[in-house]
C-alpha cells in the first residue's frame, strides 16, 4: 500500500477556481494563495443559510497508539455525501508543527481520504499559526515593556502575570524559564515560560470570534495579571488589542482547499482538545454551513474532551446545533482498551474486544447527555475479522444505536456509503433535542464537577490549594465563563495509564488558569502539560526534501 504522502503527491489537484465554483463562489470573491489554496472573505457567511444547513459532528472513542481515524472518517463522509448527490463540505482544524515533527504526525486524513495539498497543509499552510503566535507574543512583549518603562502608571504586580509566550513546536525545555537577566537594560527578571501555539488564548479567541470586531473585543478582554492592589489588568487597559487584531486580519479568514476527490474543504484554526477547545473556528463552520447543505466537522480526541467542548463552548458561543453525531471506533482500539497488547491488535481476539465495549459504552452515554443518539462509524482495517465486525455490529444494534462500516481510508468516498446513509437517516430524523451539560448559573466548581462526573465517570473532584485560590479569584471577576478542562486524551480519567472505562476514580485539579477573552477558565487535571515535548524518536528525523523540492516522511 502506498504511503499517505505518496497518494497525496500523485493526486490530481484541481485549480482552486474549480473548487470555489462548486460552492458558487465567484472568482472575485476569494483570495488565491497560490494555485490550490484560497482565503474566503467573511461576507460569504449567511446566517439564514446557517439555520437551514445540516451540521454533523464527528468524534471518537478514547485514542490509542493504534489510531482511530477521526479526520479520515470526516473527509470520507463528506466525499461520500457528494457521491450520493448531497452538497457537502468538510470543515476541520489546521495541523500544528508540534505534532507533525513530534509523534502524532499531520492532520490531513489518510489513505484515499485526505485533504490536499497535504504537505502545504501540514507545513505552515497560509501562515495562520504564525499570525496567532505573533499576536500572542506581541501582547507579552508589551507587558514586559510596561514593566521596564512605565509600571508606575499601571502598577502591574509581575508575580501575578500568568501569560506565557508561545511557539508552534514541541519544546519541553521552554516550559519554565526566567527572563530579564543581564542587568537593568535587559528587562525585569521574572519566572515565565512557553506554551505551544495551539494552547494560546489568542488561538482560542480566533476560533470563537464571530467577526473582526468581536475578535478585537475578545483580545481586549484577555487578563494579563493584577495590580499590587489586587485589581485585574486586561489587554485593553494597555491598548494591545488593536495591534493584535491587525496581525490577525488575514488569519481570521477561513482557508479553502479540496479533498482527493475534489470535495471542497475548509481548514481553519487549530486548538488541541486536551489543552484547549479542540475545534475549528466558528467562522469556518458557519462558512461551510452557508455554502453547503451538509457540513461535516470534527472535535479533537474523544467525546469527553473535544465533543464536550464543542457542545458546551463552541455551540454556545456560535449558536450552533448539529443534527447528527458520529462516534468513530475501530476494532483495534476496542481490543486495546480490552487489554490486548499493541503488538497483538492484528490478531483476532473476541475476549479483548468484548471487554473493550465498555469504553464505547461511555462515549455513547456521553453523546446521549447532549440529547443525541450517535451513529457508530467502524473505521475498518484489513486485519479486522468478520467475526469481530459482526460482534461489534450486533452489540451496537442491541444498544439501539445505528452502526456503519467505513472503509474510506482504502476506497475514498465510495467506502463511506454505509455511513453516509446512516448519517442522512439520523439528520432527517433529528428533533431539536440538543441540550448543554451545564447551565450558565452554575458555579465554576459545579461546572467542573458536571463534566468530571458525567463525561469522565469520576466519583468526585479534588482541588489543590492553588486551584481553589484561583477559582475564588476568578469568581470575584463576576464574569460568566465556561469551563475548558485540560486533561490527558489517553484515558477517560486524568491518569493516562487507565484504559477502558475506569471507575471509582477522583479527578485532581492541580491548577486553574483563565482565558477571559475566549470566555472560559482552564482547570488543569493531573499531569497534563500545555507545552508538549518531543518523543525519543521524533517524526522530524524521518522528514526530508530532495533537490527538486519533493518532501518525504510526512504522514
Amino acid at each position: 500500500m502506498k504511503s499517505d504522502i505518496q497518494i497525496a503527491q500523485e493526486a490530481e489537484q484541481r485549480p482552486i477556481k474549480e473548487i470555489a465554483s462548486k460552492l458558487n463562489i465567484d472568482e472575485l470573491q476569494y483570495e488565491p494563495y497560490g494555485r490550490n489554496k484560497a482565503k474566503l472573505p467573511l461576507n460569504l457567511i449567511d446566517e439564514e443559510k446557517v439555520k437551514k444547513s445540516n451540521l454533523v459532528l464527528v468524534t471518537a472513542i478514547t485514542p490509542t497508539p493504534a489510531g482511530e481515524g477521526k479526520t479520515t472518517t470526516s473527509i470520507g463522509l463528506s466525499m461520500g455525501l457528494n457521491r450520493v448527490g448531497k452538497n457537502a463540505i468538510v470543515v476541520i482544524r489546521e495541523p500544528s508543527l508540534g505534532p507533525v515533527f513530534g509523534i502524532k504526525g499531520g492532520a490531513a486524513g489518510g489513505g484515499y481520504s485526505q485533504v490536499i495539498p497535504m504537505e502545504e497543509i501540514n507545513l505552515h499552510f497560509t501562515g495562520d499559526m504564525a499570525a496567532v503566535e505573533k499576536a500572542h507574543n506581541l501582547l507579552v512583549a508589551l507587558v514586559d515593556n510596561i514593566l521596564q518603562f512605565k509600571n508606575d502608571q499601571f502598577e502591574i504586580d509581575p508575580r501575578t502575570i500568568t501569560l506565557k509566550r508561545v511557539m508552534d513546536m514541541n519544546d519541553r525545555a521552554l516550559r519554565n524559564i526566567v527572563i530579564g537577566l543581564g542587568g537593568t537594560t535587559q528587562g525585569v527578571p521574572r519566572e515565565t515560560g512557553f506554551n505551544i501555539t495551539a494552547a494560546s488564548e489568542v488561538m482560542a479567541i480566533l476560533c470563537l470570534a464571530t467577526d473582526l470586531e468581536d475578535l478585537k473585543k475578545r483580545l481586549g478582554n484577555m487578563l494579563i495579571g493584577y495590580t499590587f492592589d489586587g485589581d485585574p489588568v486586561f489587554a485593553r487597559d494597555i491598548n494591545a488589542h488593536g495591534a493584535m487584531a491587525t496581525l490577525l486580519k488575514e488569519a481570521i479568514k477561513p482557508n479553502l482547499v479540496q479533498t482527493l476527490e475534489g470535495t471542497p474543504a475548509i481548514i481553519h484554526g487549530g486548538p488541541f482538545a486536551n489543552i484547549a477547545q479542540g475545534t475549528n473556528t466558528v467562522l469556518a463552520t458557519k462558512m461551510g454551513m452557508s455554502l453547503a447543505d451538509y457540513t461535516i466537522t470534527e472535535a479533537g480526541f474523544a467525546s469527553e474532551l473535544g465533543a464536550e467542548k464543542f457542545f458546551d463552548i463552541k455551540c454556545k458561543s456560535g449558536g450552533l446545533e448539529p443534527v447528527a453525531v458520529v462516534i468513530v471506533a475501530t476494532i483495534r482500539a476496542l481490543k486495546y482498551h480490552g487489554g490486548a497488547k499493541l503488538a497483538d491488535l492484528a490478531n483476532e481476539d473476541i475476549e479483548a474486544l468484548q471487554k473493550g465495549f465498555a469504553n464505547l459504552d461511555k462515549h455513547i452515554e456521553n453523546i446521549q447527555h447532549f440529547g443525541y443518539q450517535p451513529v457508530i462509524g467502524i473505521n475498518q482495517f484489513a486485519t479486522d475479522s468478520e467475526k469481530e465486525i459482526a460482534l461489534l455490529e450486533e452489540y451496537c444494534e442491541k444498544k439501539g444505536v445505528k452502526v456503519a462500516l467505513n472503509s474510506s481510508w482504502e476506497k475514498g468516498g465510495e467506502g463511506a456509503e454505509d455511513l453516509v446513509q446512516k448519517v442522512i437517516e439520523a439528520a432527517e430524523s433529528y428533533k431539536n433535542t440538543f441540550k448543554f451539560l451545564y447551565n450558565n448559573e452554575f458555579s465554576f466548581k459545579e461546572k467542573i464537577e458536571a463534566i468530571a462526573t458525567k463525561m469522565y465517570g469520576a466519583k468526585g473532584v479534588e482541588y489543590s490549594l492553588k486551584a481553589r485560590k484561583n477559582l475564588e479569584q476568578y469568581e470575584k471577576l463576576g464574569v460568566d465563563l465556561n469551563v475548558c478542562i485540560a486533561k490527558t486524551q489517553k484515558s477517560l480519567s486524568d491518569d493516562a495509564k487507565l484504559k477502558g472505562r475506569p471507575t471509582d476514580f477522583i479527578i485532581t485539579i492541580r491548577d486553574v488558569e483563565i482565558a477571559s477573552g475566549a470566555g472560559f477558565i482552564i482547570p488543569i487535571a493531573g499531569s497534563i502539560m500545555r507545552m508538549p515535548g518531543l518523543p525519543k524518536v521524533p517524526s522530524a528525523e524521518k522528514i526530508d526534501i530532495d533537490v527538486e523540492g519533493n518532501i518525504s516522511g510526512l504522514f
